[in-house]
């Protein structure tokens, strides 16, 4: 299935949302689809136009927020206020009723008198100018869009030849410091040719003297650190072997001196009961 970018895809990609592998999907299919490239065009003109409308600006209700003490509704400034407001208009009413006040509001204009309205002659009203219809309003928009594509479109195909132009003009400017380099290279002689290779030799000899020379130090040190380890292991393997032996020692002395109590006591048992005994064969 052909991949086909949405328009909320490319209202991204036209305010600069999309990154990374994202935008690299949509530049390459608005480089295969002069479809969406004509519609990402009508977009930059919308935006275009949007941009020249002007904001109005939107004033916050007052919000009023606090964790203090609490007051009585009645001794606030603002229902005062409203009360003393509220009686005064009050107290005009009474007194329009008693002298036959009116007020009317009519046409944008406020009337105020006293006693017996009088009729008066109501002025020709002329209906207000219909103002542009949402039809007309989209019929100019496509008309500046059309009119936008096309300035862009000959504005793209002029950039476009003086890119061409440009473009050739390097090529032949290349073309000619090329062929130049290659009738100076030709014309070297087999000297300077010679002479060129044996430097690139000589170059070539340190070179690869200084690597062996540099591979047979390492190596040097490699070796030496890996007799110094093999040193210290066996140093190491001597103590440990001469610890175990010392503790074997130990114990064979110490099995040494129990077997020799245990024999004197042996032999000190067997001479007391030897001692203590009477002979065989004698008589009561």
């Amino acid at each position: 299935m052909a991949y086909k970018a949405t328009e909320q895809e490319l209202m991204a990609y036209l305010y600069g949302e999309l990154e990374g592998v994202e935008k690299q999907v949509i530049e390459k299919y608005l480089q295969e689809n002069s479809e969406a490239r004509a519609e990402l065009e009508k977009l930059k003109s919308l935006r275009q136009l949007m941009a020249n409308v002007r904001d109005k600006e939107v004033i916050a209700p007052p919000l009023f927020l606090g964790d203090g003490p609490r007051v009585r509704l009645l001794d606030t400034p603002y229902v005062r206020t409203i009360l003393s407001v509220a009686a005064s208009l009050l107290l005009l009413m009474l007194v329009g009723r008693v002298v036959g006040m009116r007020m009317g509001w009519s046409g944008n204009e406020l009337s105020i008198g006293f006693g017996a309205p009088v009729e008066r002659a109501r002025p020709n009203i002329t209906p207000p100018v219909v103002a542009l219809t949402p039809g007309q309003v989209q019929e100019m928009i496509n008309t500046a869009v059309s009119e936008n594509n096309l300035s862009l479109q000959t504005n793209w195909v002029a950039t476009q030849q003086k890119l061409d132009a440009s473009i050739n003009r390097n090529l032949d400017l290349n073309s000619a410091k090329i062929d130049r380099l290659v009738k100076e290279s030709s014309a070297a002689s087999q000297d300077q040719i010679r002479e060129f290779v044996a430097g690139m030799q000589t170059e070539n000899l340190k070179v690869v003297k200084g690597y062996f020379q540099l591979s047979s130090t390492e190596q040097k040190q490699y070796i030496e650190g890996l007799l110094v380890d093999f040193s210290k292991y066996l140093q190491q393997q001597r103590n440990d072997d001469l610890q175990v032996v010392q503790t074997q020692l130990k114990s064979l002395e110490q099995n040494t001196d129990l077997f020799k109590q245990e024999t004197e006591q042996i032999l000190t048992s067997i001479i007391s009961t030897v001692g203590s005994g009477k002979p065989s064969g004698t008589m009561n």
